[in-house]
């Protein structure tokens, strides 16, 4: 399965290329708009996104799957999300605490692929008083084990692994093949 990654910067939708892909996965800071245009562009029958820090509050658009603490499968694989960033400003959407994440995490069913705006805490994590993880995502790998954990939020395009998960930050846009 074929999946091209957007994240953070709402101008890729000029570098976006009609290379065919399978799920257009979304990690948040991204406009409907460019989701909608990539998937079409790339002929995805799958387009499934969380909301990023900078998002604003109202639903995704159809065909647009909001992954946020829900799971879906597709062909056998399970995909699960987070929106959001930590509470770094007093107000704002999808910002949260590190305990609001643990408490909802508490409970969430392991899936294959978990996709999320931010990073796990100390994966990718920037020296600066915004862009770092949360606690809970890295307790959320070490129990459910995900084969892959992909993140946006930090502007990174890095692939780091935490025990047997890849932890991959996009910023832009990325392909994936994932089995």
């Amino acid at each position: 399965m074929t999946l091209l990654v957007l994240s953070d910067d709402d101008s890729v939708r000029n570098r976006i290329q009609s290379v065919p892909a399978d799920v257009l996965v979304s990690c948040g800071d991204i406009s409907d708009a460019v989701i909608l245009i990539a998937a079409r562009t790339v002929g995805c029958a799958h387009v499934l996104a969380v909301k990023g820090n900078h998002d604003g509050g109202g639903p995704f658009p159809p065909p647009i799957v909001d992954l946020h603490l829900t799971t879906y499968a597709i062909g056998g694989t399970r995909f699960g999300g987070f929106h959001g960033s930590w509470r770094y400003k007093p107000r704002g959407h999808y910002l949260y605490d590190q305990s609001e994440v643990e408490s909802s995490l508490s409970a969430f069913p392991a899936v294959d692929v978990f996709v999320a705006h931010n990073s796990p805490r100390h994966i990718h994590d920037r020296d600066d008083d915004v862009h770092f993880g949360f606690e809970a995502f890295t307790r959320y790998i070490e129990r459910a084990r995900p084969c892959l954990f992909i993140h946006g939020h930090q502007h990174v395009d890095q692939e780091t692994r935490l025990g047997t998960t890849r932890v991959i930050g996009v910023y832009g846009q990325k392909r994936l093949e994932i089995q």
